[in-house]
């Protein structure tokens, strides 16, 4: 009867608990269900694609609980958790971790686009806080996939717990954390609040208002470039692809016979495009990528590569031995880059940018679009075996680095070109405007101290003043037989202090015109004394 009570009192006592968490966190239901539904939606559209491949298989190896096993681990593939194979002729277990780029992006949409929704939402106020939305979709979808880790730990192609605990809840939290900042029309402060996780002696040159610009201009020449590097990697696939045609299509052919099975090999080939193009990019930037430990393929020289399977892909490596002015043209992708992330740089360069500046932001660039590269880098390569297949694909860091030093070598001189080239367009210009302001502030700081009160006449008698001088000027001049088109300067403007609504540039327009006629006329004959300083006849200035 004790234990009855006690268990009562337990539940009762939970229920203010759970009141106070939903109270305290609204939207973390909706938060929890749109991480778990977008889980479902990536799982279902994997579990489809091999289904019907099983299905348009003449012979399937196993029944539909095998085709199942294989999407989860495939889906498990695609979040960066690498795989061990148990059923192998030797008995050792051999890991699998190369992730299949394209079949990344997916979870990553689902990701980001759960998360932006349950942030924004149709009601206002959204559904849930930007941390609730986030914590909620990481929570939800982590829970999915931490059950379909447990289901598939079982088979002969199992996940690896290391990677799996790793790999799929970094992806989640990065794509979530995407999701939150596009709802809230990505502001930049929120950035702030990662910079400050810097080391102290980093902060002065990401926080604050000009080291954000900087910054700003930095991440767009970064995105510049990197566009131009994976471009250019997939026309360098393109090319060897159509030079090595022969091989390519004898190594489709030889793979499978039917339609079901070449239409299931060409399907791998395209979700593992962009990852021949990321080791196309590293072979243009100079290390190359490996295929099996100890055999590097690059632009300089190719190592023999090992027994390979007949695979499409493969087919397009280029040959052992030295290489020639056809490999070394690969190097032309990188230069391309580096232009164009130092032209975003030199566009984006304020008037004020010093050219330590401008070469610290293409430095930044260079950096962050390594950064990138790396990632991508990291996941397009890793291990397909043991021994020998140790290692496929680019080395991350070696690529992180030739990348950084071909940006910088390249970015900067062409940003301080362009910077060069938008400030001599500009500068003519502001140079005349600075003089003409401060000959306009001396000549009014001479006449300031000597005038006492000067009666500001009315506009309209300025007006015909100034007609009357105009005219009684053009009648002079068209009596004189001798004149000159510069003989005749048309009135100096007034030294008063400017009262009127005029801008000061406009004056500034003033002094420059007349500065220019004074030098361009014939010097007449000054008088031995100059008059006194008066508003209509200003001091000689030099």
């Amino acid at each position: 009867m004790a234990g009855v009570i006690q268990m009562t009192a337990r539940r009762t006592s939970l229920s203010p608990l759970l009141t106070r968490l939903r109270d305290r966190t609204p939207g973390l239901a909706a938060s929890l269900l749109g991480g778990a539904v977008a889980a479902g939606l990536g799982l279902g559209s994997f579990g489809v694609l091999v289904i019907v491949l099983w299905i348009s298989s003449p012979y399937p190896d196993s029944g539909p609980g095998g085709a199942l096993h294989v999407a989860v681990v495939l889906w498990l593939l695609a979040h960066g958790a690498e795989l061990v194979r148990t059923d192998t002729l030797s008995g050792v277990p051999a890991p699998v971790g190369v992730t299949p780029l394209l079949l990344l992006a997916l979870p990553l949409w689902l990701v980001h686009r759960a998360a932006r929704d349950v942030a924004s939402g149709d009601e206002e106020p959204p559904q849930a806080s930007g941390r609730t939305a986030w914590t909620g979709v990481v929570l939800g979808y982590l829970a999915v996939g931490t059950g379909v880790a447990l289901c598939a730990s079982g088979g002969a192609l199992r996940p690896s717990w290391t990677w799996t605990c790793a790999g799929p809840p970094v992806v989640v939290m990065v794509a979530a954390g995407a999701g939150v900042w596009t709802a809230y029309g990505r502001p930049a402060e929120a950035l702030d609040d990662v910079l400050v996780l810097l080391p102290a002696g980093m902060r002065r040159f990401v926080l604050g208002a000009e080291a954000r610009a900087r910054l700003s201009a930095a991440a767009r020449a970064a995105g510049a470039g990197l566009c131009v590097l994976l471009g250019g990697g997939a026309v360098l696939l393109a090319v060897s692809l159509v030079a090595h045609g022969g091989a390519t299509r004898g190594s489709f052919l030889q793979l499978t016979e039917g339609w079901s099975g070449r239409f299931a090999v060409l399907l791998l080939c395209l979700t593992l495009v962009p990852n021949a193009a990321v080791w196309a990019v590293g072979y243009a930037a100079g290390p190359g990528f490996v295929l099996g430990a100890g055999h590097v393929v690059g632009p300089l020289s190719s190592d023999p590569a090992p027994l390979l399977p007949p695979f499409p892909l493969l087919a397009a490596v280029p040959e052992a031995g030295p290489g020639g002015p056809v490999h070394w043209a690969a190097g032309a992708v990188p230069v391309l880059a580096g232009a164009v992330a130092g032209w975003f740089v030199g566009r984006a360069a304020d008037a004020g940018w010093p050219r330590g500046r401008t070469a610290g932001a293409v430095v930044w660039a260079a950096v962050l679009c390594a950064g990138a590269v790396a990632v991508l880098a990291a996941l397009a390569g890793g291990p397909l075996g043991v021994g020998v297949l140790a290692r496929f694909g680019p080395v991350w860091w070696q690529v992180g680095a030739a990348v950084v030093g071909w940006i910088t070598a390249v970015g900067v001189p062409v940003a301080l070109a362009v910077r060069a080239w938008r400030g001599r367009t500009r500068g003519g210009l502001r140079v005349r405007l600075s003089s003409a302001r401060a000959l306009f502030h001396r000549r009014k700081k001479a006449v300031e101290p000597e005038a006492g009160p000067v009666e500001t006449p009315a506009p309209q008698d300025v007006a015909a003043h100034d007609r009357g001088g105009a005219a009684d000027q053009g009648a002079a001049c068209d009596q004189d037989d001798a004149f000159e088109p510069y003989d005749c300067l048309p009135p100096a403007p007034s030294a008063e202090p400017v009262h009127s609504s005029t801008s000061w540039y406009e004056e500034a327009l003033r002094e420059i015109r007349w500065a220019a006629l004074k030098e361009a006329s014939t010097p007449l004959e000054e008088p031995a004394e100059h008059p006194p300083a008066t508003a209509e006849h200003p001091p000689a200035t030099d």
